[in-house]
């Protein structure tokens, strides 16, 4: 009973507590309610609440609106403040290097389809994920009105991050140079090398020409003491061109070596801005002076043109002729390496975990990674916990480079490293780590950053090579193949361009967007780049750079000297850009010899005359010299019993659900559809 009258007390509350804010939302609803209510009638009701902030800061606003609801008026409050947001425009944006379409948008404060769409109607079909060049990019902001800066990126060659902290200025030691052999492919880099340490490297190489970085270590005698110098030997070679940067961007001195009988030449040029961008000090060896042709005063008189000037001439750069077979003036070379390491004051913490860089790396089958580091600061030890670039290793063995094993590694040592657990890329910074969960940490870390960048990348990838165009024509993106073309003399560009006229075009299109004798230069691969192109030279080089240029930007560079070889590997191009067709290939022929009845039709008895009869074929039933049905073979038996083919010589029973019209003599051949390649010379 009690329970009852408490349940009857409750509801009559809540009802009469459901009755009072109704009377009150009425009374605040404005000028849609009942204006005899006043202020007093609603405080008698229900105490007043506090205003909001947003209230008293705008109570015009709450006045000149009339709101169902005080929740109606919160969201309403909320629509008005961000339609009253309003991004400006810059007036000026700076690029440093190419960005998609959505990057660009949110530069501009623009939407992305007006972005896509101003291209569209400049000829250019794009994407949110496309990635635009700097001229196009431009392009499209000069013309909603906002200035455009261009700042170069910096060069490969300077120095990615410091190796000193301010906690090692109390312990600095000083530390030997790293000096850089660089120059032109055949002015006796490595011969010069080789007289200094007494080594023949050049015997392990290809030809002689050195197509890998080398660390060495070469005693010096100094002041009475021995001083250590660490030489790397960089290839000269123009396809090496990213390893010579590489080298420049570890080393202290750079000695450029120039043939005297030679002078300089283009590789020579790209080493000394090379080194320039590193800034670092350039000591230039004069070589092979016991030659008959060689005139040192001419070199000097060339490398002036590119900002060397000898010291006796009045300059600041140090020139000293050597030969590298007589082994003159070699002491004198390493006296000015020395003053030069002097002058710079190089120092180092051995006190502390070590840091550096990846000269070479390697996967070997027998060791595993293999990786040659430059220890720049600190002191590798064996049992080191390490990132290298993204992945992890611990230091199970060093080797120095003569593949003695060293316990310890310090500052400007050069060792490869056993017990990484991947192979790093050269030029990759590596750093030592207290514990070896920090390390996996940090490694896991850089692993997730250096996928999600990868991925990236190749959703804004616009590469196109001759080895990627078949797949691209399959999946309908391509049906042209474009080319940019280099040759030595406008003669052969000539003929090289009469014969690609001669190919047929009716499906796939040969675009020819520039033809020009001369070397491919980095503008030529800006080019390719931009407009997804190959590049094919015919005799000729390439520019300082280009090589470097072409891997950035996965730009195709094939170089040919015979003109069939030319002209059959864009045929072959060509014809990987033809969708496939499909043909029929004839497996054999079988004859009806008896018809037996069954439930659901009727069964062929036949005789294989040749070839064979697969289950699953196709079948083409012949009468009277003349085609009567053509379809799939279901059910093929023998004595009985299901079989997957019958060979000549045979009897066999058929079975097709869709056709029992048999009759004795009819004709059975046997065919299956395969997929073949499209060649030019079938479709002309």
């Amino acid at each position: 009973m009690r329970q009852r009258a408490s349940k009857n007390a409750t509801k009559k509350r809540r009802a009469q507590r459901i009755d009072e804010e109704e009377d009150i939302e009425e009374i605040e609803g404005g000028a849609g309610g009942d204006s005899s209510a006043t202020p007093m009638s609603i405080s008698l009701m229900r105490p007043p609440k506090p205003k909001s902030r947003q209230t008293q800061a705008k109570p015009a606003a709450v006045k000149s609106r009339s709101m169902p609801s005080r929740g109606g008026s919160s969201r309403n409050n909320r629509r008005d403040r961000k339609v009253e947001v309003v991004e400006e425009k810059p007036e000026l944006i700076t690029l440093t290097n190419g960005l998609t379409v959505h990057e660009l948008a949110q530069e501009i404060r623009e939407p992305e389809t007006e972005v896509i769409k101003f291209l569209f109607f400049k000829g250019i079909a794009t994407n949110i994920n496309q990635t635009l060049d700097i001229p196009t990019a431009k392009m499209v902001a000069e013309a909603f009105e906002i200035e455009v800066e261009t700042v170069e990126a910096e060069s490969e060659a300077k120095k990615i991050t410091e190796m000193l902290d301010e906690g090692d200025l109390e312990s600095l030691q000083p530390r030997p140079p790293v000096v850089t052999i660089m120059g032109h492919v055949d002015h006796g880099k490595t011969s010069l090398l080789d007289a200094i340490r007494k080594a023949k490297v050049a015997s392990g190489e290809a030809g002689g020409i050195t197509q890998h970085i080398g660390a060495y270590h070469v005693d010096v005698p100094h002041d009475g003491n021995e001083r250590q110098v660490v030489f790397l030997d960089t290839p000269g070679h123009e396809a090496f061109t990213a390893m010579r940067a590489r080298g420049t961007r570890v080393t202290d001195i750079a000695v450029l070596v120039v043939a005297a009988d030679d002078g300089v030449r283009p590789q020579t040029i790209e080493a000394i801005s090379h080194a320039k961008a590193a800034k670092v000090p350039i000591v230039t060896a004069i070589n092979k002076i016991d030659k008959e042709a060689a005139s040192a005063d001419r070199v000097k008189q060339e490398l002036m043109e590119h900002g060397l000037v000898p010291e006796e001439w009045g300059g600041d750069s140090i020139m000293v002729p050597v030969s590298a077979i007589s082994g003159e003036n070699l002491d004198l070379l390493l006296e000015m390496i020395l003053l030069q390491a002097e002058v710079e004051d190089l120092h180092a913490n051995p006190d502390r975990l070590a840091k550096g860089t990846v000269i070479e790396a390697n996967l070997d089958k027998a060791r595993g990674p293999v990786a040659t580091l430059l220890v720049q600061n600190g002191t590798l030890k064996i049992g080191d916990s390490m990132v290298v670039g993204s992945g992890f290793g611990k230091v199970r063995a060093m080797l120095d480079d003569r593949l003695n094993r060293v316990e310890v590694a310090s500052p400007s040592f050069a060792v490869e490293v056993l017990g990484l657990n991947d192979v790093p890329q050269a030029g990759d910074e590596f750093e030592v780590f207290a514990s070896e969960k920090e390390a996996r940490s940090v490694a896991d870390s850089r692993a997730v950053d250096q996928r999600q960048s990868r991925l990236q990348q190749a959703m804004a990838s616009r590469r196109v090579t001759l080895n990627t165009l078949s797949a691209q024509a399959q999946e309908g993106e391509l049906k042209e193949l474009n080319i940019l073309l280099k040759a030595d003399v406008q003669g052969s560009l000539e003929a090289i361009l009469a014969s690609l006229q001669q190919l047929p075009q009716d499906e796939v299109q040969i675009r020819v967007l520039m033809a020009a004798p001369g070397e491919i230069s980095e503008t030529d691969v800006d080019l390719a780049a931009a407009s997804g192109a190959v590049i094919i030279g015919f005799n000729t080089t390439l520019a300082p750079g280009a090589q470097q240029a072409s891997d950035r930007l996965g730009v195709d560079i094939r170089d040919y000297d015979i003109i069939y070889k030319l002209l059959e590997d864009i045929e072959g191009a060509m014809e990987g850009l033809l969708e496939p067709e499909l043909v029929a290939e004839d497996l054999g022929e079988v004859e009806v010899r008896a018809v037996f009845p069954v439930r659901k039709g009727a069964v062929a008895g036949c005789y294989v005359l040749s070839g064979k009869v697969t289950r699953n074929c196709k079948i083409r039933v012949m009468r009277g010299g003349s085609q009567i049905y053509e379809g799939n073979l279901d059910s093929l038996k023998r004595m009985r019993d299901d079989v997957k083919e019958v060979a000549a010589g045979f009897e066999c029973g058929i079975g097709v659900d869709k056709f029992s019209n048999w009759q004795e003599s009819d004709r059975i051949q046997a065919f299956k559809m395969v997929t073949k390649r499209r060649t030019l010379a079938g479709r002309s």
